[in-house]
């Protein structure tokens, strides 16, 4: 298959986004954490109701990206209680794959996403999404702040560990050993269905915070997971470009994640946005302003063998926009669709 562009990001499947999506030229249809029934698994009843209406728009359903964090963050802190998560992630798979979803994607950050700031500005006074590591640092003891960081689910659940600066902490050590645990027991019902587990970046990519190591910080943490899952062809990245150029040194990482991932096959998906700065200090942008050039980026992808689908994520918020950025997500799919389109006038496509 060739490089695609999908719409995504949303929990309500709705006649209007699957309009936007056919109006705005894109393939496909990617879901983050589908609002479903179930407080602990879905059931494949379910999922297929969802890649039905998908398909009767003419579309396909590419992925699904994310799970409720409570369906296992059991098993990312190894609490008591993980084993019983396991077998209805377990399920989950299974449920996703036959009803016709090629890709699950997922992350290994109990505490999830971290924002300080939710509207800074940027080119023309549009609003994004920023993060300095200094106001974390500066309220590590704060723990009312600290959650408003989260998203706002996590951010209100008290099940969620968060510590004070010196307070208990899950070490990196700890947390390895907790991810070594759940794929372990995943993988083998992923490559028996048939699907993909999507690993996505930790964002921030910072060492810790509240308390809790993360692991996906680093290139280095991401070959060190394909290599524990066996490099299995069910072990793959839904590679977030925005979290790679957070890393310290920038576009380097954004680069060296595609060369190495993706000629063994291994990057499923990817978000496609950037960010001006790195951590501490960041700030997300409009693709083309940020630290990599995006139609290097592209043409990286293509001598490399990539032949996955290409998602906005995170946009900035235009003026007059809506909730779900339908301002931002169309100049952003736009301009993904111009360099696809270049791409293979240029013939690396």
């Amino acid at each position: 298959m060739a490089i695609r562009i999908a719409v995504g990001q949303f929990h309500e499947l709705t006649e209007e986004r699957l309009r936007f999506a056919a109006q705005i030229g894109v393939s496909g249809i990617q879901m983050n954490n589908p609002s479903l029934p179930g407080d602990t698994r879905w059931e494949e009843r379910n999922v297929r109701a969802l890649v039905e209406q998908v398909e009767a728009a003419g579309l396909k359903f590419e992925a699904i990206e994310n799970v409720p964090t409570h369906f296992y963050h059991k098993v990312m802190l190894g609490l008591q209680g993980r084993d019983e998560q396991i077998e209805n992630y377990q399920a989950t798979i299974r449920a996703v794959a036959r009803a016709g979803v090629p890709v699950l994607g997922y992350h290994f950050m109990p505490n999830s996403v971290w924002t300080t700031n939710r509207s800074a500005p940027t080119r023309g006074g549009a609003l994004a999404r920023q993060f300095d590591m200094s106001v974390v640092e500066a309220n590590a003891d704060d723990l009312e702040l600290l959650r408003s960081f989260m998203p706002t689910t996590l951010g209100r659940a008290s099940s969620m560990p968060l510590f004070g600066k010196d307070g208990p902490a899950v070490t990196e050590e700890v947390m390895w050993e907790n991810y070594r645990y759940f794929i372990e027991a995943v993988l083998p019902v992923a490559e028996e269905e048939g699907i993909r587990l999507a690993l996505h970046p930790d964002d921030p990519p910072v060492p810790m915070l509240g308390g809790v190591a993360r692991l996906f910080y680093r290139p280095h943490g991401f070959r060190k997971a394909y290599e524990m899952a066996g490099q299995s062809p069910a072990w793959s990245l839904d590679l977030c470009l925005g979290c790679c150029s957070e890393m310290p040194g920038g576009k380097a990482n954004v680069a060296e994640m595609i060369e190495f991932f993706a000629p063994r096959g291994a990057i499923a998906y990817i978000h496609f946005r950037d960010v001006q700065g790195s951590v501490p200090n960041f700030t997300e942008c409009f693709i083309g302003d940020g630290n990599y050039d995006p139609a290097e980026v592209v043409a990286l992808l293509a001598r490399h063998g990539f032949d996955g689908f290409l998602l906005d994520d995170h946009v900035p918020k235009l003026d007059g926009d809506s909730d779900w950025n339908h301002r931002g997500r169309a100049h952003a799919i736009g301009y993904m669709q111009g360099l696809i389109r270049m791409a293979s006038y240029s013939g690396l496509l």
